[in-house]
C-alpha cells in the first residue's frame, strides 16, 4: 500500500494524482516547486520501477514540466531526482525565473521556506485545473 514519506507529508501540500504519481506542491512560496511521487511501495530508485512505470514516470514528469513552463512563464525548468534526504523516489519539478530568490543558484537551502497562504494555494490549484490533462485527478485540499 502506498504511503507518503513523513518528510514529504510535512513539507508539501497534496494536489492530486496522475495515473502513476501523486503531485505535491512544496510549501515554499519562494518558487513554484512541485514534486511527483510514484505511488509504489518501497521504491527509492528509478531503476527499481518496472519498465512501464519508468516510462510513465518520465512522461508525467515531462508533461508536468512543459505545462508548468507555460503556465508560470518559467525562464528555466529544474527537474531532478535526488533523494539524499528523503529516500522515497520523487521527482522535483521546479519553475525557475531569473527574478526568483535563488537565481541562478539551486533552490535547496538558499532561503528559508515561506509557507503559502490559503489564497495562494487556491490560485495555484485553479491555474493547474486549467492546464493539467484529463487523466489527472485533483485531491480536495
Amino acid at each position: 500500500m502506498f504511503a507518503l514519506d513523513s518528510r514529504l507529508q510535512q513539507d508539501t501540500l497534496p494536489i492530486g494524482d496522475f495515473p502513476l504519481c501523486r503531485l505535491l506542491l512544496s510549501n515554499d512560496s519562494n518558487y513554484p516547486w512541485f514534486i511527483l511521487v510514484p505511488r509504489r511501495d518501497d521504491i527509492s530508485e528509478i531503476f527499481q520501477l518496472g519498465v512501464a512505470d519508468q516510462q510513465s514516470l518520465w512522461q508525467e514528469t515531462t508533461t508536468l514540466a512543459e505545462l508548468l513552463k507555460t503556465a508560470f512563464d518559467a525562464d528555466k525548468m529544474n527537474v531532478g531526482a535526488l533523494g539524499n534526504v528523503v529516500s522515497q523516489l520523487h521527482m522535483h519539478v521546479i519553475v525557475r525565473k531569473r527574478a526568483d530568490a535563488a537565481w541562478p543558484a539551486p533552490v535547496w537551502g538558499k532561503h528559508p521556506a515561506v509557507p503559502y497562504t490559503a489564497g495562494q494555494v487556491g490560485a495555484i490549484r485553479e491555474q493547474l485545473r486549467r492546464v493539467l490533462p484529463e487523466d489527472f485527478t485533483f485531491l480536495e485540499g
